[in-house]
């Protein structure tokens, strides 16, 4: 037996509680242990930004004896966007937000949601400004590097979060998803990253669950997806969407038989513009394994994916959140703010938004609720789910993103064509899953995509655990330093 951090290092979220519930570890010893891992390990990834190892040992001491909180005990780590924790800084990877040291005043619903399950958050993950770019290199805390390579990109804006989770500081950690933000770094990381449905987890008090936006986790298994979706799922009050409540646990669903599925698989850029082979391969590879399991498969996808007029619509909303998170900044700093407080494509996507007329805005919206309907008319007509990459490269080199002063929208053009496969689904609010599911030569993990209809995170689970099964990841660690 080697130490406790040793020991736990890799272990779920459930095998973790499962000790904690046997007596064979106590909170304070895996908050020990996660502390460990974190002082030898985050140096080389930058995954965390504040971290609160002291008041997690004093949570951890004060935890009720409740053995029905499914994590009591795990170690979490939160994302820094939106995901405010009353008495802790928050910086929405935001240079101006992490000097003041802005300390929030309340508590998101989620948040307590984790809280109440028994997870004891210990910091939290790095994440790019207001969550605007797929990578994590925001300017006010460094880049975040995927422990499977660390000149590689973690993917963004959850970065941290499953930088943290894939060299196993911490067994899972809290993600968010507003154009694949929860996908993409779970691919870069070789991790399991759930978007749920619009409506599935709540967004109270403060933010709009009619927005992009989704909340939920990264994890290693999809066990931890499912459970920790068990914990958090459920309208807040005053909700507009509301996603159906699902028939039994999530948990149920790991391991349920699946049955025969119409799947259809896409392995090319649905608009102009190539993928990397590796990902291509990846989807063929996953689509030739479905087969063999006893499902149809077949190339074939939406059409409306190759509507054209789609991504400027999508730019103009996302333009528009960059404007409201500018807004947001200064009221919570107190004061009137400017283009030194915010990193150029930023500034610059909310000073375009500015010009926007709000006729302009509003048929953007009205054209992505046409285009929800065009996309879900897919599954409608029959088809169960949708394979495709998750990303259309294999994880990018740091740097690839950096501000340019000679062309301060080339952090957008670069994310538009990293990424070709996960806004489509926050725009049509479905959900959709990446597992790591290929791996090239050098051990860089590729995520491949599940979608599912609008509800049905119940089958995308189902799916999962079927596919981790036949094509399993648990064994694979990254190699950088000691790990």
């Amino acid at each position: 037996m080697g130490s406790i951090a040793d020991d736990t290092q890799w272990l779920d979220a459930t095998d973790q509680a499962v000790l904690v519930r046997g007596g064979k570890v106590s909170p304070v010893e895996l908050v020990d242990a996660a502390a460990e891992r974190a002082e030898r390990l985050n140096p080389d990834i930058n995954a965390l930004t504040y971290t609160w190892f002291d008041d997690a040992r004093a949570a951890a001491k004060q935890l009720p004896a409740d053995n029905t909180m499914p994590f009591r005990g795990v170690p979490f780590v939160l994302k820094d966007l939106h995901s405010a924790m009353e008495g802790k800084p928050l910086s929405n990877g935001n240079i101006a937000l992490k000097n003041a040291h802005h300390i929030s005043n309340y508590t998101t619903e989620h948040v307590k949601r984790f809280i109440k399950a028994g997870l004891i958050i210990v910091g939290r993950g790095n994440s790019p400004e207001f969550g605007s770019v797929p990578t994590t290199e925001p300017e006010a805390w460094g880049p975040t590097r995927t422990p499977w390579d660390t000149s590689r990109i973690s993917g963004g804006s959850s970065g941290g979060s499953a930088a943290a989770v894939a060299a196993g500081i911490v067994p899972a950690a809290h993600a968010s998803d507003g154009g694949g933000s929860i996908r993409i770094p779970a691919a870069c990381c070789g991790l399991v990253g759930l978007k749920v449905s619009q409506g599935r987890i709540t967004s109270a008090p403060f933010r709009d669950e009619t927005n992009l936006g989704v909340e939920h986790v990264v994890t290693r298994s999809v066990r931890d997806c499912a459970a920790l979706l068990d914990a958090t799922q459920g309208p807040g009050v005053g909700d507009r969407v509301i996603a159906p409540s699902p028939i039994r646990r999530y948990a149920e669903e790991v391991g349920a038989p699946v049955g025969k599925l119409r799947i259809g698989f896409l392995d090319h850029r649905p608009l102009a513009g190539t993928i990397d082979d590796e990902c291509a391969e990846g989807v063929r590879l996953v689509a030739k394994q479905l087969e063999q399991l006893g499902h149809h498969v077949e190339p074939a996808w939406p059409k409306a994916l190759e509507d054209e007029s789609f991504p400027p619509r999508f730019t103009a909303i996302w333009g528009t959140n960059m404007a409201v998170a500018c807004e947001t900044t200064a009221n919570m700093l107190g004061r009137e703010v400017n283009e030194d407080d915010f990193e150029l494509v930023n500034w610059t996507m909310a000073q375009y938004a500015h010009k926007t007329s709000a006729a302009t805005y509003a048929a953007a919206i009205l054209a992505t609720s046409l285009y929800r309907r065009a996309v879900a008319q897919w599954w409608a007509d029959g088809w169960d789910i949708l394979l495709t990459p998750t990303v259309s490269r294999v994880p990018l080199k740091v740097g690839q993103f950096a501000n340019d002063k000679s062309s301060p929208m080339r952090p957008m053009k670069v994310a538009a064509d990293f990424v070709a496969f996960t806004a489509a689904f926050n725009t049509s609010g479905q959900p959709a899953i990446s597992l790591p599911l290929h791996w090239t030569a050098q051990g860089v993990p590729i995520g491949i995509q599940l979608v599912g209809a609008y509800g049905r995170e119940d089958l995308l689970l189902r799916l999962s655990a079927q596919l981790e099964v036949a094509m399993p990841w648990a064994h694979r660690r990254p190699s950088f330093n000691s790990l």
